[in-house]
This record gives structure tokens, sequence and C-alpha cells, in this order.
């Protein structure tokens, strides 16, 4: 076998073959989703993501006879230490093909930069905080990932494992038949119950976010996000900064009708909900590429999206115990078109958070697919 070499990124050329690994990694991989490239070129842009105004990254490629064979990032969040506490650090962007010396050696290559930098455990994977991409996917392997979902063969547990990791969480991915539920069928009634408390006792209402006025309704959403997932394994607050460069991005597959925001009844944000349509439907189709045909594949296609990604709904801490979410999950319900939207995915949810699971399985949802964040400790 050709002796393996691990290489740091150092140019604009190297991290358009870092962004590229998954193509090779993956080619075979029936499932899988190739991203955006030039998206994910973006991301990983140290002039244009926020993320690196508060942290440090080293990103490596594995290549065998020059033909890339992995790839993994390590960092240091600055944002992190301060909210979370301890001397830890990140690895992210994991890819490998079947092999342990490439998973070891990529894995073996972030640990000992983040040694170096004086850190005693990692997390991850995460690409780059728990706001982004995060976990080795660990069951749910014949479904199609939804948007901003990692996607992983099963061997990704095993070859993580291999190099000395061991489970830190796990989270859980919830399928909702949302076509179901728009044609009658009752989900649990306390929810329709606390629903109708939040709107009749508190006077909260619900409303769509306008793609008009972005900037200040992610502005809203940021506001309830800090605040609402403060408490939560491993969290760190997104910057407005942040909210803004993501928001670009999001722009063109925000859909008004399942953006929400919840007001009481003098303007106040209590809440607030972004679901996405699965817009995966549709970069399967793309190959990573807008052009030259990748345009006709979004337009024609987003028409035909069946499916939604609840990506985050919460509430201010002040009002968790006032049915607002309870009101949210009913106007997901209420959009849902039986004619277009049939299905919905919702997570990634802490499997220690008990509200928000049992509030998934009373919508009759069903958890069908499980990633889990790994740790380990530094000598």
């Amino acid at each position: 076998m050709s002796k393996l070499e691990i290489r740091r990124v150092q140019s604009k050329k190297d991290l358009k073959k870092f962004v590229k690994v998954p193509f090779l990694v993956h080619r075979d991989h029936p499932e899988w989703v190739p991203p955006l490239i030039m998206d994910r070129m973006d991301f990983l842009n140290r002039d244009k993501n926020p993320y690196f105004d508060h942290a440090e990254v080293e990103l490596w490629i594995a290549e065998r006879d020059g033909e890339p064979v992995g790839r993994v990032s390590a960092q240091i969040d600055r944002n992190w230490d301060e909210y979370q506490g301890g001397n830890v650090g990140q690895f992210g962007f994991f890819e490998t093909i079947d092999d342990q010396e490439v998973a070891s050696a990529l894995l073996d290559a972030g640990c000992e930069w983040l040694a170096g930098q004086g850190r005693e455990k990692v997390y991850g994977p995460m690409d780059f905080t728990t706001n982004d991409e995060i976990g080795i996917q660990i069951s749910g392997f014949d479904i199609q990932p939804s948007l901003l979902e990692n996607c992983h063969q099963p061997y990704f547990q095993e070859r993580v494992e291999g190099a000395g990791f061991s489970k830190a969480m796990d989270l859980l991915m919830w399928h909702l038949e949302m076509g179901k539920l728009a044609k009658g069928l009752e989900f649990h009634p306390a929810i329709m119950e606390s629903a109708q408390q939040s709107l009749d006792e508190h006077g909260i209402t619900i409303r769509n976010m306008r793609k008009s006025d972005l900037a200040n309704e992610m502005g809203r959403f940021h506001e309830v996000y800090n605040e609402a997932w403060g408490d939560n394994w491993g969290f760190v607050p997104i910057t407005r900064e942040e909210v803004e460069f993501h928001a670009k991005t999001l722009k063109m597959v925000i859909d008004e009708d399942w953006a929400m925001i919840a007001e009481t009844a003098d303007g106040e944000t209590v809440g607030a909900a972004l679901t996405l349509p699965d817009f995966n439907q549709v970069l399967a189709k793309m190959n990573g590429r807008i052009f030259p045909f990748g345009w006709y594949h979004f337009l024609t296609g987003r028409r035909k999206i069946d499916s939604v990604r609840i990506l985050a709904l919460g509430v201010k801490k002040a009002y968790q115990h006032t049915g607002v979410a309870a009101a949210l999950y009913v106007k997901h319900i209420q959009t849902t078109d039986p004619n277009g939207v049939m299905k919905g995915e919702a997570g990634w949810i802490l499997e220690t958070n008990e509200p928000m699971n049992r509030a998934l399985e009373g919508m009759g949802g069903e958890v069908t697919k499980k990633f889990r964040i790994y740790e380990k400790t530094l000598a």
C-alpha cells in the first residue's frame, strides 16, 4: 500500500480540494447529497465567515498517491471557552474512506495540534459549532439527509471509536408525518390545549417572517435563539455577525410560510421557529454546482419539495410555560398543505432534552436517525 500523507491546507487550491473530499468518499453512497461547492468555499473562507473572528482553525487533507482519502479540521473557539468553560477544542468536517489508518492519522493530527495549543479535551465532530452540522451518523443510513445535515456511512462510527474516541452525547432526528396531521390525525390533546392557552390567556400571536425585512427578522430570531438554547449541552451563543452571514445563504431557501415569530400584544418577540423546505431534494440533482445546469434544477425542483427541516424552534425562558412552543407546533401543522409538504424532520434534539422529545412524541413523531458527538482526553 502506498504511503499515507497528512497535509495541512495552506492555499485556496488546497481549500477547494478539502471541500471536494466528500465527493470522493461518498461517490458510491446512494443517500449522500452533494453540497454546493461555492457555499462550502465561502463558509471556510477566513475573510468571510465571522466564526474565524473568535476562533483558531487548522485543516488537514489525507492523501494517497496524490488522491484525497480523508479530511478533518481542528478548532479552538474562544466563545466556547467563555461560555462553556474548560480547556476544550473541537474537531470537525471529518471524512474518511473505510480505512482505520486514514481515520486515526487525521484525528491524531487534529488532537496533536490541539494538545500543542494547551487543550486538554476534544469534542466532535462539529462543523464548527453546535450551531452548525454536528455529529457522526450512527443510525438511519437508508434515509436521505435533510438540508444542513451530515450524512455518513456505517463505518464512520467504528473508525472514530477506533481512534480512541468515546460517546459524549447523542442527538436525535425526529420524523413527522405532517400530511397526516394536517388531514385531521390529532396529536396529543395537551399540545392543542397549551397552544390555545398561549393565544387566549397570554395574548401571544404567531406570524410569518417577512423576507423583505429579513435582516431584522433574523435579529429577532437571534435574540430568541441565544436565550432559548442557552442551557443546552455544548451550546455557544451565535453572534449577530454570524446570523447575518448565515442569512445571506439561507435567503435563497427561506419560505415565509415556514419561518415564524411569536409576539406579545405589544410586539415583544418571545419565540421563533426557523423551518426550511428540504432543498436537499433539489441539491441531490445539482452535483454541487450552480452552473451549467444547477439553476435549472433549483428553479424547477423547488416546486416539487414535499418535506421540511425544522431547524430551530425555541421560546424565551420567561414564556416557556405559556404554551408558545405548542402554538408554534400547531402553526406548523396548519401551514402544511395536504397536497404539498407531507413530512418533516426535526433535529438535532439532545437525547437529554426531555421536554422537546416528549413534545415530538406527542405529535406522533418517530426517531429515525441518531448522531453522536464524541470526546477524547488529550495527553
